[in-house]
């Protein structure tokens, strides 16, 4: 009886050594694949595409409220910040009184140019940016992204979403939501 007892436990121990080393390999085998197939995704991936702190930011030209053009590449020597918006959006309407408070009080002083892009093509018309402009007295170049083109690139998905550009053109922050006076000025603070 104690024989067939001994007997039966080896084979159920050489059994249970025999799955957990099955089940391992095929662990290590699919991370091995998860990985591989994860490093092709970051190559591939649009997420991936140059709109990230240490990159140059795109260039763009677009035309603002005023008529006028307006070329990101223009400002170089100045600090940027670049912020995406629409008239619908409530946290945008909660940050342009502080972006425009700040553009009047430290602007120009600290050599900074706001502008910020209306993404038109997702917006209620020209007349309700217009006007929107006229209610928050925003004296900063609005520039109008009719065809929903810059927004994408920068990867304006939520709004109000906002860049921190430095003097040299390069990406240095990337803000998602609404930004208050303070936040600004410590942003602007940070770059060179």
């Amino acid at each position: 009886m104690k024989k067939k007892i001994f007997g039966l436990l080896i084979i159920a121990s050489l059994v249970a050594i025999a799955t957990i080393t099955f089940v391992k390999s095929n662990t290590d085998r699919t991370e091995a694949i998860s990985n591989e197939q994860l490093g092709s995704d970051l190559a591939t991936n649009p997420a991936n595409d140059g709109t990230g702190k240490g990159d140059a930011a795109p260039d763009f030209t677009l035309t603002t409220l005023d008529g006028k053009e307006v070329t990101l590449s223009d400002y170089k020597g100045k600090k940027v910040v670049l912020n995406f918006w629409a008239t619908w959006c409530p946290p945008c309407k909660a940050e342009m009184p502080h972006m425009q408070n700040y553009y009047e009080d430290k602007a120009e002083q600290e050599n900074v140019e706001i502008l910020a892009v209306n993404l038109t093509s997702s917006d209620s018309g020209l007349d309700k940016v217009q006007a929107f402009q006229e209610d928050y007295a925003l004296s900063f170049p609005i520039p109008l992204d009719e065809e929903g083109i810059v927004g994408e690139t920068y990867q304006a998905i939520t709004i109000p979403t906002t860049y921190m550009i430095d003097t040299t053109g390069t990406i240095q922050n990337k803000i998602v939501g609404p930004m208050d006076e303070q936040m600004l000025t410590d942003l602007v603070g940070n770059l060179k």
